[in-house]
C-alpha cells in the first residue's frame, strides 16, 4: 500500500506582527492575514493531495485567544478535513498548553488531541500507530521518557513538541537527544517547536517541518509543512511544502567601489525584483543591508531615512504588498591616502574617541539605549542590540562631523 500524510507544526494563528506594525499598519495587516492564508493552504493541500491524515505537532495558537474568532477560524478550517474524511492528530505545545488556554471549542470527532499523559492512537486502515503527548504547562521534566513502546507490525510515529538538544536557538522545552528518540524504535518522529525546517535524521526519520508562516525577519525563506510518502509500511520520501501566505527575506548589496549615489536604488531595485519573483505572488518584506567600502559611506549614513523611504516607495511600485522592512547601513569609508597633516585639521576619530571615554556621556548613552529597548514591543527585544545602537550612533556622528568639516 502507498499513501502520504502531512506533518505540520507551529501554526501560531493570529500571532501579532509588532515588528511591522510599528512601521506600517497596512503592510502589517497584510502579513497578519498571511497566517490564516497559510492554514487554509495547509488544509487545501491535505485534501487535494489525498493525504491519509494530518499531524500538527504543537503551537496551533500563539497563546490564549484575544477573542473567539481565532478559535472559530481553526475549527472552520479543520471542518473541511472532517468532511473529507481525513483524521487530524494534534499535540499541544508550549504556546497552547492546557494551562495557558482559558477556553476551547469542540473539534469534530475525526480530530484527536493527545492527552498530557503519553498515549497511542491507531489508524487501522493504514496500519499506523501514533504516539503523542500534549503539554500541560511550560514545565516538562522527563517529558519524553513516558512515551509508549514501539508496536511491532505497524508503522510507528512519535509526535513531540521539543527543542531537542537545545542547539537550534529555541527555548528548552521537552529537551532530549537524538539517541533518546532512536531508542524507541519508531519509524518517524514528527517534531514541532523549532521554526526552521530540518530533517535531523533519516534512520529513523526525525523531522522538524518548521513553522507554517514566518513571523519576522528572523524567519526568512519558504515556510510550510512536510509531505511524507509511505510505501509497503516504510517511509520512502519526505518532501517540503511551501504553504506560507507571505515571506520574509534578507537582501545584502555590496557597494564596494560604488561612487554614484543614484546607482544605489537601481542596484537594490534589480535584486528586489528577483526576490519578488521568487516569492511567487506572496506578500514580501525585505531587510536591505548595504555593505562594502565606498566613498558614499558618509552620505548613506546621513541620509539613511530618506534613502529608506525612497526604497520603500520603489518596492510599493513593484507590488502593493512588497515592503522594505528596514534599511541597514553596514558600509565602510574608503581609506584615504595619507597626506601631510595640516595644523588646522581636526581628527574626527580622535574627537569621538575622547567623547566616548567621558563617564557622563557613557552613562547617558546606556540610559538612552535602555529607554529605547523598553519602548519596543516584546517580540522585538531579541533583535535589539545595545552595542549595535551605540555603533550606529557613533557612525552617524562621525559622518555628520566629516560632512560638516568637508
Amino acid at each position: 500500500m502507498r499513501f502520504t500524510f502531512i506533518h505540520a507544526a507551529d501554526l501560531h494563528i493570529d500571532s501579532p506582527l509588532a515588528g511591522l506594525r510599528t512601521k506600517n499598519e497596512d503592510v502589517a495587516q497584510r502579513f497578519a492575514a498571511a497566517g490564516r492564508k497559510a492554514v487554509q493552504a495547509l488544509v487545501d493541500e491535505t485534501i487535494t493531495s489525498g493525504a491519509a491524515f494530518l499531524i500538527i505537532a504543537g503551537d496551533i495558537f500563539d497563546g490564549d485567544w484575544k477573542d473567539v474568532t481565532t478559535g472559530l477560524f481553526f475549527v472552520g478550517a479543520i471542518g473541511a478535513l472532517h468532511r473529507a474524511g481525513i483524521p487530524v492528530l494534534i499535540v499541544k505545545g508550549n504556546h497552547d498548553a492546557e494551562s495557558l488556554m482559558s477556553r476551547g471549542l469542540p473539534y469534530p470527532d475525526s480530530v484527536t488531541v493527545f492527552p498530557t499523559k503519553a498515549a497511542t492512537v491507531q489508524l487501522e486502515r493504514y496500519r499506523v500507530v501514533l504516539h503523542g503527548r500534549s503539554f500541560a504547562d511550560r514545565v516538562n521534566a522527563d517529558f519524553v521518557a513516558g512515551y509508549p513502546a514501539r508496536r511491532e507490525g505497524w508503522l510507528n510515529i512519535g509526535v513531540l513538541h521539543t527543542s531537542l538538544d537545545g542547539t537550534r536557538g529555541h527555548e528548552g522545552y521537552a529537551p532530549c537527544s537524538l539517541d533518546d528518540l532512536k531508542r524507541f524504535g519508531y519509524d518517524y518522529w514528527a517534531l514541532g517547536h523549532v521554526h526552521a525546517a530540518e530533517i535531523v535524521s533519516r534512520d529513523p526519520w526525525v523531522v522538524f517541518p518548521g513553522n507554517l508562516q514566518g513571523r519576522s525577519v528572523r524567519e526568512t525563506g519558504p515556510k510550510g509543512a512536510m509531505r511524507v510518502t509511505v510505501e509497503d509500511g516504510r517511509i520512502i520520501e519526505v518532501t517540503p511544502l511551501a504553504l506560507d501566505g507571505a515571506r520574509w527575506a534578507h537582501l545584502t548589496i555590496d557597494l564596494s567601489g560604488c561612487a554614484d549615489e543614484a546607482q544605489v536604488p537601481v542596484l537594490v531595485g534589480e535584486r528586489l525584483a528577483e526576490l519578488h519573483a521568487e516569492s511567487e505572488g506572496r506578500a514580501l518584506a525585505v531587510r536591505v543591508t548595504l555593505t562594502g567600502a565606498t566613498s558614499l559611506h558618509d552620505k548613506l549614513l546621513v541620509h539613511r531615512e530618506t534613502l529608506q523611504d525612497d526604497l520603500r516607495a520603489e518596492a510599493l511600485q513593484l507590488a502593493a504588498d512588497c515592503w522594505i522592512e528596514q534599511l541597514k547601513i553596514k558600509t565602510s569609508p574608503v581609506r584615504a591616502v595619507a597626506t601631510e597633516a595640516n595644523g588646522d585639521d581636526i581628527d574626527v576619530a580622535a574627537l569621538l574617541a575622547e567623547g566616548a571615554q567621558d563617564p557622563g556621556f557613557a552613562a547617558a548613552l546606556a540610559e538612552l539605549t535602555e529607554t529605547i529597548k523598553a519602548k519596543l514591543p516584546r517580540d522585538l527585544h531579541e533583535e535589539f542590540d545595545a552595542s549595535d545602537v551605540v555603533r550606529s550612533l557613533t557612525d552617524d556622528a562621525r559622518a555628520l562631523l566629516s560632512g560638516e568639516l568637508s
